[in-house]
Order: C-alpha cells, then sequence, then structure tokens
C-alpha cells in the first residue's frame, strides 16, 4: 500500500498549483500524472516519504523510468515536474533542499518545429462548403494560423473577446498572460460568416467555437477536425494544431527578421523559445542558397 506520506504532499501541491498558480487543469494533470509515476517508483525501492529521497534515488527514478521505455522528451518532463514539486516542498519548510536540483535532464535529440509551406495553406484553407460545421472548422483554422494561436488558446476564446471593428482579439496564454493579438483580413472574414451561423448550434454560453451540440468544442475534437480536413484537402504531412502555430512564427520570421515581435505574437516569456525558429529561417534560406547560387554546389 502507497503511504500517505508520499501521496498527501502531492494534493496539497496540487491545491497551490490551481489556487495560487492558478495553472490549466491540464497541466495540473500532467503534474498529478507524473509524480504518481514517481510515488511508484519510490514504492518499490522502498521509500515512504519524501524526506527520504536524495540525489541519488532522483538518478534511480530517471534511470528506471528509462528502463520503461520512457523517451528523453517524458523523462525530462518528469523531472522537471519533481523539481516544481520538491521547490513547493522547500518553500512550505517541508525538505531543507531540493533533491532533484542537481540532476541533470536527459540529452533530447534536437528537434525543428514541422511547418506547412505556403502551397499547404492555401490547399488546407481553400475549404469553402457553406454548411455551419464547415464554416466553423475554416474559421478556426484561418484564426489560428492567422493570429498564430495555441490549441488550448483556441478553445477557451469567448465572442467577448473579439474586436472585428479594430481587428483585433484578447487571449488568455500561458501563465495567465493575456495579450491583444491582431486578427488577419481572411480572419475576420469569416469570423463574421461563423458568428452569423453560430446561433444555428445553440450556444450554450459565450465560447466562440462550439461542437454540434452547442457546448464548447473540445481540444480532441479540434484535432480530429484539422486532421479530418488535411486528408480531405489532400495534403500529404499530417495536420494538427500546433503545425498551424509553426506555420505562422516560421512565415512571420521569414517575411520579417524580427524576432521580438514574433516573440510577443507567439506569448513566449523567454525569447530563447521564440529562437528555434531561427534555425528553421536559416535552413530555409541555406535551400534558397544550395538551388539558386551558381557556384554554391554544396549538395
Amino acid at each position: 500500500m502507497v503511504s500517505t506520506k508520499l501521496t498527501d504532499p502531492i494534493e496539497q501541491f496540487l491545491f497551490y498549483l490551481k489556487s495560487e498558480k492558478q495553472l490549466s487543469l491540464n497541466t495540473q494533470n500532467n503534474y498529478l500524472r507524473q509524480l504518481n509515476a514517481v510515488v511508484d517508483l519510490l514504492s518499490d525501492l522502498d521509500l515512504s516519504s519524501w524526506q527520504d529521497v536524495d540525489a541519488s534515488a532522483v538518478r534511480l527514478i530517471v534511470s528506471r523510468s528509462k528502463k520503461t521505455g520512457l523517451q528523453s522528451s517524458s523523462l525530462a518532463l518528469r523531472l522537471s515536474s519533481l523539481r516544481s514539486f520538491f521547490d513547493w516542498m522547500v518553500k512550505t519548510e517541508q525538505l531543507k533542499a531540493n533533491p532533484a536540483r542537481g540532476v541533470v535532464n536527459p540529452k533530447q535529440p534536437k528537434r525543428l518545429p514541422k511547418n506547412l509551406d505556403i502551397d499547404d495553406i492555401n490547399q488546407l484553407l481553400n475549404i469553402n462548403y457553406n454548411d455551419p460545421l464547415s464554416v466553423r472548422d475554416r474559421t478556426m483554422l484561418e484564426v489560428m494560423y492567422g493570429s498564430g494561436l495555441r490549441l488550448a488558446e483556441l478553445v477557451n476564446l469567448n465572442c467577448r473577446e473579439l474586436n472585428l471593428v479594430d481587428g483585433e482579439v484578447r487571449v488568455m496564454g500561458k501563465g495567465s498572460r493575456e495579450r491583444k493579438l491582431p486578427l488577419g483580413r481572411e480572419s475576420i472574414k469569416w469570423l463574421k460568416h461563423w458568428l452569423s451561423m453560430r446561433d444555428f448550434l445553440v450556444p450554450e454560453d459565450d465560447a466562440l467555437f462550439i461542437s454540434k451540440l452547442g457546448k464548447r468544442i473540445s481540444r480532441r475534437n479540434v484535432e480530429k477536425r484539422f486532421e479530418q480536413w488535411g486528408i480531405k484537402q489532400g495534403l500529404s504531412s499530417h495536420i494538427y494544431p500546433h503545425k498551424l502555430r509553426h506555420s505562422f512564427a516560421t512565415h512571420m520570421l521569414e517575411s520579417s527578421g524580427d524576432l521580438r515581435a514574433v516573440q510577443e505574437l507567439l506569448g513566449h516569456a523567454n525569447l530563447a523559445t521564440t529562437q528555434i525558429y531561427t534555425h528553421l529561417d536559416f535552413s530555409h534560406l541555406t535551400d534558397v542558397y544550395d538551388s539558386a547560387h551558381p557556384r554554391a554546389k554544396r549538395k
């Protein structure tokens, strides 16, 4: 049986994340899932309280997690969750020091975000059906690509946050940080079209994008619909919401070169997060160089 000395602090930590940090339910669930997995590993190691955990135990947790087949990105998430939890325990004076602080994250392969080129975007957005669900889906695609939204930001949009006269939308991003974003001409056009049809689905509240039952559309529903439209529109690559956000960032940076402006538009707290798109931009430039310069011959 799992010791309450392990589980009770987790419950208190989750209450802290909800009440003080005001993190999303999805983030809370991610913490809970990772910490529960750690508790199972600690039980296997015959450790019954967090005070018994030292740096060597944390390294053993990482090692055993890796042996179960956990990928490096998931291992990093588990270790990050553990660090945050231990930081809270130090803050609440349940621990004197954080035993996970000195444990290095597993090395992760460097992956550049995948994006669609302009022709693929145009092909995907060429949806001209006039039924409410198709109009809703095209509007979601236009807004996500047009403003670079995260999936959570898209599904949480409310009608009152739109200003179609000035072409703006207020978005609540990560860490409850609000930002104002411009809406493009096509986004405004399709938002007006969707709003003229939205009441046909009898909305329950002010949610901008709703299901056929009138409820706020779910993240999974958006993912499913985007994937289906990618297939229906004949695209060879898999379409998912974050790919549109990546495409927005890449195309904005290629056209403007203004990294800080792209950072603000994406709502990144740290410029380093945005800088990954400079790698994409350079990759694009080298492709152009290789194909266009008469003395390149680099491939």
